[in-house]
């Protein structure tokens, strides 16, 4: 059974295997000096700019670690949303890692705007006060909202205005890209991002992130910071095999295409129910809606999801890039019934 609990409950994407697979054959240098770690490298450069560099890692929090650390001293603080994964689903790592503090700023639809962080991008009681040194973003948000690029823009203006970095948690990068009809160097370059965490797990892989510094200054620790992070790979291939086989024949656009369609699908469904009302913009491959909690059990027998707040029965479920039209199906006829 096909659940909507999360992304990651995916299995791996059949080509993202096969990549596994014919990356195991031989013998390869360890430590990212083989041929599948610079080839990848080599495809990043060609997606983001040829100034860009990256740095492969085992998982989203220590993606977030690595770029936020790069880019931090313990004495500053990394203004967020309040429900970004880096406050609310990393246990506090990256407090731990970087000593940095996190400036949680309220949002209704997982954004943060200019606005709302004027007021907290200066230490006014210096030095009593962490520096701001960050604003770190999710593209597409916690929220399943996207960023348009107007908006990316705005806030590396207000950002490098007042002299601190952009940082944006690309869990789902790829199907942010897909709701905006760009490339990743549209959306990502070309607004002014200075670091980005770049999602593979969510989209079909195996394992595996990546650190993206678009700037070449940014980058002078990464390595440092990735070893003491435990996130180098000895047998780095087969990370980087794998987005190969992403970037190959546009697999990552595919992959995050049909999880958004999909998304789309199950929202218009649960939309024709009277009792159930979606309450965020479905703009990824995500939908939020206030679900009866009898309907919504029933529904869970079909395709388990999760609660988002319990206190308005207001539940997430998500789409993956192996979601079938049948799984949407039996859950809507689970309301039927």
């Amino acid at each position: 059974m096909r659940a909507f609990a999360s992304d990651n409950w995916a299995g791996i994407h059949p080509q993202i295997l096969k990549a596994i697979v014919e990356a195991n054959e031989g013998h390869q240098a360890a430590y990212g000096d083989d041929d599948y770690t610079v080839r990848a490298n080599g495809i990043f450069k060609e997606v983001f700019g040829s100034e860009a560099s990256v740095y492969f890692v085992f998982n989203g929090t220590g993606a977030n670690i690595i770029a936020l650390d790069n880019l931090s001293q313990s004495f500053n603080s990394v203004i967020c949303s309040e429900h970004a994964h880096i406050h609310v689903d990393e246990c506090g790592a990256i407090e731990k890692h970087t000593g940095v503090k996190l400036i949680t700023l309220p949002s209704a639809d997982g954004k943060l705007y200019p606005k709302d962080i004027e007021a907290h991008v200066k230490a006014d009681r210096y030095p009593h006060q962490s520096v701001p040194a960050i604003i770190s973003i999710t593209q597409s948000t916690e929220l399943g909202t996207v960023y348009s690029l107007e908006e990316l823009k705005d806030l590396a203006k207000i950002a490098h205005d007042n002299g601190l970095y952009l940082h944006v948690d690309g869990a789902r990068i790829a199907n942010a890209a897909v709701s905006l009809g760009v490339d990743f160097k549209t959306m990502i370059t070309d607004t002014g991002v200075d670091v980005l965490s770049f999602g593979g797990t969510k989209n079909g892989l195996m394992f595996g992130e990546a650190v993206v510094f678009l700037k070449p200054e940014l980058d002078k620790y990464a390595e440092l910071y990735r070893k003491q992070a435990m996130h180098l790979a000895s047998k780095m291939r087969f990370v980087a095999a794998q987005f190969i086989a992403l970037f190959e024949k546009d697999l990552w656009w595919k992959n995050a295409n049909h999880s958004n369609d999909m998304a789309q699908l199950l929202a218009a469904k649960l939309s024709e129910f009277p009792s159930i009302e979606i309450t965020q913009k479905v703009e990824s491959n995500g939908v939020w809606a206030i679900i009866p909690k009898e309907i919504a059990s029933q529904m869970q027998e079909c395709g388990f999801f999760y609660p988002w707040d319990e206190r308005r029965s207001e539940y997430r479920l998500m789409c993956s890039w192996d979601t079938q039209v049948e799984d949407i199906e039996k859950l809507v006829n689970s309301i039927r019934s």
